[in-house]
């Protein structure tokens, strides 16, 4: 079984924008915030959230860019 094969992650992959990065990035959304809750806030959580944004911000203008 694939990751790809879950209901949820198939109705994104197959509605989304082709692109399995931005798809990616938008699953891993939720779950990093879900993870943020359950850990709690810290010092790395909040590295990982800041590095999440800035990673999807710098995709998201990279496309845009490029397109």
């Amino acid at each position: 079984m694939k990751l790809s094969d879950l209901p949820i992650v198939e109705e994104v992959f197959e509605s989304g924008a082709n692109d399995r990065v931005f798809d990616s990035l938008l699953l891993i959304g939720p779950v990093l915030i879900v993870g943020i809750a359950i850990v709690g806030r810290s010092l790395l959580t909040t590295g990982i959230a800041i590095a999440y944004v800035l990673f999807f911000v710098a995709y998201v203008v990279y496309r845009g860019i490029s397109n």
